[in-house]
């Protein structure tokens, strides 16, 4: 049975993390492995999360150079064949998430799955305000700036021994900066399976207004440039009026 690590990095989220961690315990899959990679909270997050963890999970608590710093310390510390990322503000959709991902890796020529996300308010858990179809992995997509939900990717641990981790030098991106690597991971075989795999609460970094979506936009384009796959501004900006419609088609 294949193990699953799932990390998660937070900082004073005192008022999601409890959800955040239920929503991962109460998965029917039994082989996970949870870490909480906290950025020394200076409220009770680290209490609130420590009765939640069983044997085999890990909590730090310590100061980071951001969040992809964090996601790195987790990713060195997984243990497990299966690696994700779920945000401290974020829930799986349902508990049988985790299973029916895993049933797809009983392939072993497949390097990751994922699926699509959708969006709650603060104000409103239960609404649904946005559907994120994910775009299917490959270059062309990335050079038109269109991307896999990250949250609900799950990845080999091959694919980030060969890969490697997340760039720090990317406040935003980095996880756009990782898929341009990873897209040259030789054979890459990734799926994407129908269905919402995780819900997202808005207002993240990614989700913060104009200043983010301009640095988004920049970065991007670095992420682009550093990988040379070839890209413009142009391309970058025409994907805006897909997502858009998004917001309809709930």
């Amino acid at each position: 049975m294949f193990q699953v690590s799932i990390i998660m990095a937070t900082y004073n989220r005192a008022s999601t993390v409890v959800r955040a961690i239920i929503s991962i315990k109460s998965q029917s899959y039994p082989n996970i492995q949870l870490i909480v990679v906290d950025g020394a909270s200076d409220d009770n997050t680290v209490s609130l999360v420590e009765p939640l963890l069983c044997h085999g999970d890990v909590l730090i608590s310590e100061p980071d150079k951001g969040i992809y710093d964090a996601l790195n310390k987790g990713l060195e510390l997984a243990t497990g064949e299966i690696i994700a990322f779920l945000h401290s503000d974020d829930l799986y959709s349902d508990v049988d998430v985790i299973s029916k991902i895993v049933e797809q890796f009983c392939d072993k020529s497949i390097d990751a799955v994922y699926g699509d996300v959708s969006f709650f308010s603060i104000e409103n858990d239960k609404k649904t305000t946005r559907i994120y179809r994910s775009d299917k992995l490959s270059k062309k997509n990335l050079a038109w700036g269109k991307m896999p939900a990250h949250p609900a990717m799950f990845i080999r641990r091959r694919v980030y021994d060969k890969v490697g981790g997340f760039k720090i030098n990317f406040k935003i991106a980095a996880d756009y900066e990782f898929l341009c690597r990873m897209v040259q991971y030789p054979n890459l075989k990734a799926i994407k399976l129908d269905g919402v795999w995780v819900r997202m609460q808005t207002g993240g970094v990614s989700t913060g207004g104009l200043s983010s979506t301009i640095l988004l936009n920049k970065e991007v384009m670095r992420a682009l440039r550093n990988n040379r796959i070839s890209s413009n501004l142009f391309m970058i900006l025409s994907k805006y009026p897909s997502k858009l419609l998004q917001f309809f088609r709930k």
